[in-house]
C-alpha cells in the first residue's frame, strides 16, 4: 500500500512539474514586474533580462501559482531571506525545510554586472560538493538583506573568500548600501527588489528558531500570492 502511495505521489509531482515547464510566456510577461503578496506586506521584484533562464522560469511559477501559500522558511538578519519550498505551504511548527523544488535544475547564469547588494534576487541551490557546476534550484530563491562593509571588511572577503578582488564600483554599493559580497559569481542573481525593501527588512528582523528546524522564523511569513503586475517606470 505504501508503495502504491509514494508512486501515486511521484507521478503526481512529475505532472506538476512537466505542467509548469510548460506554462506559455507572453511577450508582453517578460516586461511585467512580480508583486509577492505576503502576511508582512508586498514586495514588488524586477527580473533580468540578461538571465533569461532564471527569469523564464520564474515568470512561468508565478503564473502557474507554484509560489501561492509558501513560507519565508530560511532568515538570517543581516544575511537574507528565502522561500518557495514547495513543502512549507503544508508544513507543521517545528519542521526541518529546505530541500524540496519542481523536480529540476537552471543552469547558473553567472553575471559581473549582477551582485549581492541588499535588495537583489538570487537562486538557492544545493552546496558545492554535490553540485559543482552551481545550477540554480528550480524554485527556491533569496532576497538579500546584508550589511555595510569597511574596506578591512571587503579586502579580507577578497583574500579569504572570493580570491579575487572586488570592482571599485561594487566595494562603494558595498560600504554605502550593503549586501552579501562573498556569494557574487557562486550564487546567479536575476533580479532586485523596486519596491518593499522595507517589507524585507521586517522580515529579516523577525525571530527565528535555534532549534532542529534552525532559522525557520517562529512565526510564519506566508507568500500569500505571486503575481505579475504592470512595470512602473
Amino acid at each position: 500500500m505504501q508503495k502504491v502511495l509514494l508512486c501515486g505521489l511521484f507521478i503526481l509531482f512529475t505532472l506538476f512539474s512537466f505542467s509548469q515547464q510548460n506554462i506559455k510566456l507572453k511577450k508582453k510577461d517578460r516586461k511585467r514586474d512580480v508583486e509577492l503578496i505576503t502576511t508582512n506586506g508586498s514586495i514588488i521584484l524586477r527580473l533580468s533580462d540578461s538571465t533569461p533562464l532564471h527569469r523564464d522560469n520564474f515568470l512561468r511559477l508565478v503564473k502557474s501559482g507554484y509560489y501561492d501559500g509558501l513560507l519565508f522558511h530560511r532568515v538570517i538578519k543581516n544575511f537574507m531571506i528565502q522561500a518557495s519550498d514547495p513543502k512549507s505551504r503544508e508544513a507543521q511548527a517545528g519542521e526541518l525545510l529546505g530541500d524540496g523544488g519542481p523536480g529540476y535544475t537552471i543552469p547558473a547564469e553567472f553575471r559581473t554586472t549582477l551582485f549581492h547588494k541588499k535588495g537583489v534576487l538570487a537562486a538557492a541551490r544545493e552546496g558545492d560538493d554535490v553540485n559543482p557546476e552551481k545550477a540554480s534550484s528550480g524554485s527556491q530563491f533569496y532576497i538579500v538583506q546584508g550589511r555595510k562593509f569597511s574596506d578591512a571588511g571587503l579586502d579580507s572577503i577578497e583574500n579569504l573568500r572570493l580570491r579575487r578582488k572586488i570592482s571599485p564600483s561594487n566595494r562603494e554599493v558595498y560600504k554605502t548600501l550593503g549586501g552579501v559580497p562573498h556569494l557574487d559569481q557562486t550564487y546567479t542573481v536575476f533580479g532586485e527588489v523596486v519596491k518593499g525593501l522595507d517589507v524585507v527588512e521586517k522580515i529579516a528582523t523577525t525571530a527565528t528558531s535555534m532549534g532542529f528546524d534552525r532559522d525557520r522564523p517562529l512565526q510564519n511569513i506566508r507568500i500569500i500570492k505571486a503575481r505579475l503586475i504592470k512595470r512602473r517606470k
